[in-house]
């Protein structure tokens, strides 16, 4: 599947950070609030796939910023994390439109699972194997190759190539992709996507498969 977006809110600034931080180590796209007053700014501006939320937030209450997700329609996926285990708590949770449940403290193989299983659920299914031209991904085995040769890409390499083949010939501007294989932290003027769009060039080989648009981005 492709990279999963999430965001992890809890004030519990080193627990929040700890998530994030294994979440990263498995190839995942993270940003954390410790606010629900940030995560719900985060939410109407950002497309994730998958929320940690934690219930007792300062700023806005946990439950507020999963009512306020559902009501925008959001394709976004809750993961309520709480300390609460009453099951009229769960069942409370889960009716504000959570999609799963998992209270605290877990294990954190449990938390991955969860929340892989919930970042499937966050998009219309696509194909898993994407082709054009003679290159080809397995977006769930996360390989690559071009003419039947393999391609040893790096894992922003593999999710650049896949934004630029779920874009089927459209120009992706240098910003999309920034949303897409990065995140939030990442410097908006840094020139992260040029240089890695140009050792994506240099491993594609010869003819150049990336087209340069200039001002406006990069299309197959």
């Amino acid at each position: 599947m492709s990279r999963v977006r999430v965001l992890v809110v809890d004030d519990e600034t080193s627990l929040a950070d700890l998530v994030a931080k294994g979440l990263c180590r498995q190839d995942m796209a993270v940003d954390v609030a410790y606010r629900g007053d940030e995560a719900d700014e985060l939410l109407a501006v950002n497309d994730y796939d998958v929320v940690v939320l934690d219930r007792d937030l300062p700023g806005l209450h946990g439950d507020e910023v999963a009512r306020r997700l559902a009501a925008r329609g959001s394709l976004t996926r809750i993961l309520m994390l709480t300390a609460a285990t009453a099951l009229a708590d769960r069942v409370h949770g889960l009716e504000l439109g959570a999609d799963d449940y998992l209270a605290k403290p877990f294990e954190y193989p449990e938390l991955v699972a969860r929340v892989r299983a919930l970042g499937r659920r966050s998009v219309p299914p696509v194909a898993p194997v994407l082709e054009r031209d003679g290159l080809v991904l397995d977006s769930n085995r996360r390989v690559a190759t071009r003419d039947g040769r393999p391609l040893d890409l790096t894992s922003k390499e593999l999710g650049v190539l896949e934004v630029l083949l779920r874009a089927d010939g459209r120009i992706v501007s240098s910003e999309e992709l920034l949303e897409k294989v990065w995140d939030m932290n990442i410097d908006p003027f840094t020139a992260a996507v040029r240089v890695t769009v140009s050792k994506l060039r240099k491993k594609l080989g010869t003819p150049d498969p990336i087209r340069t648009v200039p001002g406006c981005g990069y299309a197959l």
